[in-house]
């Protein structure tokens, strides 16, 4: 096991140098920070200064380790859009992009498992025929058709939900919260089931392919032979084991809410990173989008270590392998 994250350390590390070597790179090609930070009518001098100042007049490589220098303490400088410190921006961000993908990946879990597991074990039924055409509406439709349709039926014809906004949230140190209030969780509900809907129906989707086919294996047809209930077989067996592949389509999808948020965060006006990126880009700040790179690239690094570790607990037959090897 030491070995086995040692292993997935090393490669968590060179690819976060490759991330933050892409990220370096957008300060080398994408315009010169120098030139919006003074302006176009900047003097050679204060330009000779400023570049002093910031270290771009020092070779290729000694910038680029004083970049990751200050990547790994989270410091990307300043924005070149607002002339705040690109952490502080990005804290203030993170917690509502982290709330609003942890519970669309809640919400994608708690239903698409239930629903591909009854998909599965009542195949050929109406209900069921009726969940796998639902789950091709969700696969196709785009996410931001979703998000507008959404609105339009609950925020503009019923009224019941808000179309924008984080509402009220509660301050808790640097933290933000809006699952504590009435109003926050008024205003997460429409995002949140826009994000939720394409993760909800792969997610059931892979529950069921994968329960039909471990439901035809020999220890299931065992375990029917030695006479166990069918809840036992279906619940103790088959779906345990039908969960090691979900798990890790879980994980990612997990770093896919929180990085692919961007159009949810721009239809719903989500003061979250997403949003923040969409205007770093269309504003050409460098800083933000490399900061954004990097965190982005970091989530996912952490989320395939854990999703690696829990297959060990999780599946024994991995651990049994691992020792056999030795």
């Amino acid at each position: 096991m030491l070995a086995f994250i040692l292993r997935r350390l090393i490669q968590a590390v060179m690819v976060m140098i490759t991330v933050a070597f892409i990220a370096f790179m957008l300060f080398q090609y994408v315009g010169d920070p120098v030139v919006f930070l003074l302006g176009q009518d900047a003097t050679p001098e204060q330009i000779r200064s400023l570049r002093a100042d910031l270290g771009l007049d020092k070779p290729f490589f000694v910038q680029f380790w004083h970049f990751l220098l200050n990547a790994a303490q989270g410091e990307f400088g300043l924005s070149l859009r607002q002339g705040a410190k690109v952490s502080r921006l990005m804290s203030e961000r993170f917690p509502a992009t982290l709330e609003l993908a942890l519970v669309a990946a809640a919400l994608a879990l708690l239903v698409g498992v239930p629903m591909g597991v009854y998909a599965a074990l009542k195949r050929g039924t109406f209900i069921s025929q009726a969940f796998m055409t639902l789950s091709l509406l969700g696969v196709s439709l785009p996410t931001f058709l979703i998000g507008i349709l959404l609105i339009l039926v609950f925020a503009v014809v019923l009224g019941w939900f808000p179309s924008f906004g984080r509402g009220e949230v509660v301050q808790l140190g640097w933290w933000t919260s809006g699952l504590l209030t009435a109003k926050g969780w008024h205003h997460i509900t429409l995002p949140a089931v826009t994000l939720a809907i394409f993760q909800l129906t792969l997610i059931m989707r892979l529950v069921r392919a994968e329960m039909l086919e471990v439901l035809r294996t020999d220890y299931i047809k065992f375990a029917r032979a030695r006479g166990l209930s069918s809840r036992a077989i279906h619940f103790g067996h088959a779906l345990k084991n039908t969960l090691v592949p979900v798990m890790t389509i879980t994980g990612l999808q997990l770093g896919g809410l929180i990085a692919f948020a961007i159009i949810t965060e721009t239809v719903f006006q989500w003061p979250g990173m997403g949003l923040l990126f969409i205007q770093a880009v269309t504003f050409a700040d460098i800083p933000v989008m490399a900061a954004y790179l990097c965190l982005i690239a970091l989530i996912f690094v952490v989320i395939n270590l854990v999703v690696d570790l829990l297959y060990f607990v999780v599946d024994p037959r991995l651990r049994v392998g691992h020792a056999g090897g030795h």
